[in-house]
């Protein structure tokens, strides 16, 4: 096919024209272009194909790089700061978790005892006197012996010796000499009992705001002898009696307070109780009847009770003592 010279003259031109607008549209790259290009090479490069690759930005368009943006701030670029005021929001973050309860344990703190009587002898002397006799003051000295088996339980003995110590109150001389009455009268010498100890109560008490001091609380009882007679008013001129054994028993309460750890101060309430027998407040009639011991004492013997009231001291030996506690 043949153009005539006067047809290339016009295509000519044209072509100049269109060249370099081809190659202007070639080498041109916006922003939006390089960025779409970048991820479709690394996409190929990471799947070893063309056009198998993921788009890991994100819904709508949102990239790997813009949501890291979104974690660490609002995207003013200040990070640490960022950082930095949430660390001083403490409130904010517990808020989040549950919350904690807070417990407050109970400790309970057992004190040892601060005087042991278990294997311990005691020895203690005392002071005793009457409550209920108007007629005779009885004082007696006395003195126990115990062995505690147990640290509660003791196992011991008691005297009391009268003899000497006793005197007649004014009340009965009176009574005789405005009533022309007598009453009778019994003289003790001595008294001793086998006794048994049991400490249910143990505690402190504070004094003077500065001592604190250990006590206990035991209660005794047992069954003895005692020697007495009776004392000659309704015919002291015949009558004359001897001391004879009667059988006697006792119960009491006591109190002991420790001042050391061997030595301690008690008092104690104990009734005594034995069978009297008292004199005849009638004189048989005739010489030989006067004279006659078997007259000279009531029918039958009485119940005589005493209350006594002891105060002394306890002394343990051995003096010291060791914890022996179970491992």
């Amino acid at each position: 096919m043949k153009f005539p010279v006067s047809g290339w003259m016009w295509i000519a031109p044209a072509l100049l024209l269109t060249v370099p607008s081809m190659s202007h549209a070639q080498m041109d790259f916006s922003l939006d272009e390089a960025e779409t290009d970048e991820s479709a090479d690394s996409s190929e490069s990471a799947d070893g194909s063309e056009g198998a690759g993921t788009d890991e930005s994100g819904p709508e368009g949102v990239d790997a790089e813009g949501q890291a943006g979104a974690d660490f701030g609002t995207g003013d670029g200040d990070i640490i700061g960022e950082l930095a005021a949430e660390a001083n929001k403490p409130e904010q973050r517990a808020e989040k978790g549950p919350k904690r309860t807070e417990t407050v344990e109970e400790i309970y703190a057992v004190q040892q005892i601060y005087a042991l009587r278990i294997n311990r002898l005691e020895l203690a002397p005392s002071f005793a006197f009457t409550l209920n006799d108007p007629y005779v003051r009885r004082t007696g000295l006395g003195v126990a012996l115990n062995y505690w088996w147990t640290n509660v339980l003791a196992l011991g003995a008691n005297f009391l010796w009268y003899e000497g110590l006793e005197s007649e109150s004014d009340v009965n001389f009176f009574v005789r000499r405005s009533t022309r009455l007598a009453v009778p009268l019994t003289q003790w010498q001595l008294g001793a009992w086998l006794n048994f100890t049991y400490v249910p109560l143990y505690g402190k008490f504070a004094a003077f705001r500065r001592l604190i001091f250990q006590w206990d609380a035991y209660v005794v009882g047992g069954v003895g002898l005692m020697r007495t007679r009776p004392i000659p008013v309704i015919d002291p001129a015949i009558r004359e009696f001897d001391y004879e054994l009667r059988v006697a028993f006792n119960i009491g309460l006591g109190i002991r307070v420790f001042i050391t750890r061997y030595l301690a101060a008690f008092i104690e309430f104990r009734d005594y109780l034995h069978l009297e027998r008292f004199e005849n407040i009638e004189v048989a009639l005739g010489d030989e009847q006067r004279e006659d011991s078997s007259t000279w004492f009531a029918d039958s013997p009485t119940l005589r009770n005493n209350a006594t009231v002891q105060v002394g001291l306890t002394i343990f030996f051995p003096f010291r003592f060791e914890y022996r506690l179970p491992k």
